[in-house]
């Protein structure tokens, strides 16, 4: 993975709270910290998406069956997504 530079300005009792939870432990530098911050952050993010995705399932009205067709028609959509290089249509690759 590519590291990259982001300055950050943080008002004083910030850095050292920032200072202070490296130095407890757990975490080497300040931006390893930073990091752990921003995965935490997505991750509650992709939770509350499905979440989001769960809820407007269980709204959508009562369950169907799945058919033969409708498996059809799925693997046919992966294949268009795939071929195209979509992001996001292979596991892994949410772009």
């Amino acid at each position: 993975m590519e590291m990259t530079s982001l300055n950050i300005s943080l008002p004083k009792v910030m850095k050292d709270y920032v200072e202070s939870r490296v130095q407890e432990g757990g975490f080497s530098t300040p931006s390893e910290y930073m990091r752990a911050l921003v995965r935490e952050d997505q991750k509650r993010k992709a939770e509350e998406k499905l979440e989001a995705l769960l809820l407007e399932g269980i709204q959508s009205g009562p369950a169907t069956p799945m058919t033969p067709q409708d498996w059809k028609e799925i693997r046919a959509e992966v294949l268009r997504r795939v071929q195209r290089g979509e992001p996001g249509s292979l596991p892994g690759d949410e772009g």
